[in-house]
């Protein structure tokens, strides 16, 4: 019986994965990822990169993704605290082409969400701080880094005034990027 329970979420391709927690008097234990688990859910099952980021309550990180030949998919997490993951369906030829999915990661849940390349990504942090994890199947390149403005796609964030930083406020908005996805 595989242990992570596979949620659609109206994008194509994107799926908020619940794994089993186990608890008892010595508190919680939780597998983000089980390569054979996550092949018998077709999911990819190989990464090149993992990184955590720790954020303060009201900041906004993203909307992020790499471009082709580098795109990639990703698997997030909130390990500490509760964020609001947010993703984009850039992707021309998909079903869900511009639609927004939102979710509320937290370490209480244990949950992820299932990102596929061609997704603009991004998190709100809603607790007083947040520490997010992302696994990458491809290498970050800077030459093929992208991103768009959080205020410039179809979301109503929960803050008019976040945190964000220089090189966030800077990216394009949805309606000046020119799209390769």
């Amino acid at each position: 019986m595989n242990p992570f329970e596979l949620i659609p979420t109206g994008i194509e391709g994107c799926f908020e994965i619940k794994p089993r927690i186990f608890e008892d008097g010595r508190g919680k234990f939780v597998k983000l990822f089980h390569r054979e688990f996550f092949d018998e859910l077709g999911l990819q099952s190989t990464y090149e990169e993992e990184y955590y980021s720790v954020s303060p309550a009201r900041v906004i990180r993203g909307l992020h993704f790499q471009v082709p030949p580098r795109e990639h998919v990703k698997l997030v997490s909130c390990v500490q605290g509760t964020l609001l993951d947010v993703v984009y369906d850039l992707r021309t030829g998909s079903k869900s082409s511009g639609r927004v999915f939102s979710l509320e990661l937290s370490s209480e849940k244990g949950n992820m969400l299932y990102v596929p390349e061609g997704l603009a990504h991004g998190f709100y942090v809603l607790s007083e701080s947040a520490t997010f994890l992302s696994m990458n199947s491809k290498k970050f390149a800077p030459e093929c880094d992208r991103g768009i403005r959080w205020d410039s796609i179809p979301f109503d964030w929960p803050d008019k005034e976040p945190i964000v930083s220089e090189k966030d406020q800077k990216m394009v908005s949805l309606d000046a990027f020119e799209n390769p996805f």
